[in-house]
């Protein structure tokens, strides 16, 4: 069976949830081969292994953290000629997005963004994807060269699959341009003790309808309830009631949860594209004719501040 490269997000041996949900698509296409660079590469391989993948390419150096992406496309180039493999999978963040691009650009690939599904096809893997704001659901597969896919958090299963993992040095060279962008300053990103936004099962978002950055209180007892990650509508992020990294839309950042709760957002066209491909749509909102409601699988017509409420302790009851 061909191979799979699977980019490996990671901090400090840490696998990222993406990450292993990348090894359940890889195993339909492929054997998967992970490939994590930097600090406590090595680190990762157990975790690795007991999701299904054969091997581990690992390399560690200290131009993984002290500059911007390029050491990162060198490191999974040498990967990609080491294995000649059927496929490239990574993670579509923003930096996974351009190491993928950059990637496909030297090995003469085509490169397919956002992923939601990936399927084996008779030449070559088949992806599903969104397009025009969620609107259309498309399949595509790349016609020229080893497709490079970068598939959002969500979008499959973690699941267990026993594999060998056997570990394995990845050798190399940096290029002239790996040293082009120096990091010289990082900040800590202050922690909430919600789960990350992108990668959360559950998220519950507040709109222009909470009316102010102290109500959001009512929105994020409501997530914490659920053990969710809070999200913002444009318009509550504009206003300055909530920050600009929680907002989701088409300007924010796209989700796609098991369970979205939306809360006072109208649902403009620029919001539904960032969470138009969650699997299950909730919506409180007083106006009954809010385009949200033509989305929705579940939608509630009532003041969010009696009905958010209420739900937040029903959960904790039930909790209880």
């Amino acid at each position: 069976m061909a191979e799979v490269l699977v980019y490996v997000d990671h901090v400090d041996g840490a696998v990222r949830k993406p990450t292993l949900e990348l090894l359940t698509l890889a195993r339909r296409i492929g054997e998967p081969v992970a490939v994590a660079l930097g600090n406590g590469a090595a680190g990762t391989a157990t975790v690795l292994a007991e999701h299904g993948a054969v091997k581990v390419l690992t390399h560690e150096a200290s131009e993984y953290a002290d500059y911007l992406v390029v050491p990162k496309v060198d490191a999974l180039q040498a990967a990609y000629n080491s294995v000649s493999p059927a496929a490239v999978l990574v993670p579509s963040s923003a930096e996974g997005k351009e190491i993928a691009a950059r990637l496909a650009v030297r090995v003469g690939s085509g490169v397919i963004t956002d992923a939601t599904d990936l399927e084996a096809g008779d030449s070559g893997p088949i992806a599903t994807q969104s397009a025009f704001a969620a609107s259309f659901t498309t399949k595509s597969r790349v016609s020229k060269g080893t497709p490079v896919i970068t598939v959002k958090p969500n979008s499959a299963p973690v699941e267990a699959a026993p594999a060998a993992g056997t570990v394995e040095a990845l050798a190399v060279t940096f290029s002239e341009q790996a040293t082009g962008t120096k990091v010289t300053a990082r900040t800590p990103r202050a922690s909430t003790g919600r789960p990350d936004l992108t990668e959360a099962a559950i998220v519950v978002s507040g709109g222009r309808g909470v009316n102010g950055a102290e109500n959001f209180t009512v929105i994020e007892a409501l997530a914490d309830s659920l053990g969710a990650a809070v999200g913002a509508s444009r318009a509550a992020v504009d206003a300055g009631w909530y920050p600009h990294s929680n907002q989701v839309g088409q300007t924010g950042k796209s989700v796609s949860p098991q369970l979205y709760i939306a809360n006072g957002i109208s649902g403009a066209i620029q919001h539904r594209a960032g969470m138009q491909t969650s699997k299950t749509i909730v919506a409180v909102n007083k106006d009954a004719e809010a385009p949200i409601f033509d989305l929705v699988d579940y939608g509630v017509v009532g003041d969010l501040f009696d009905v958010v409420p209420q739900l937040t302790e029903e959960i904790n009851t039930r909790k209880g």
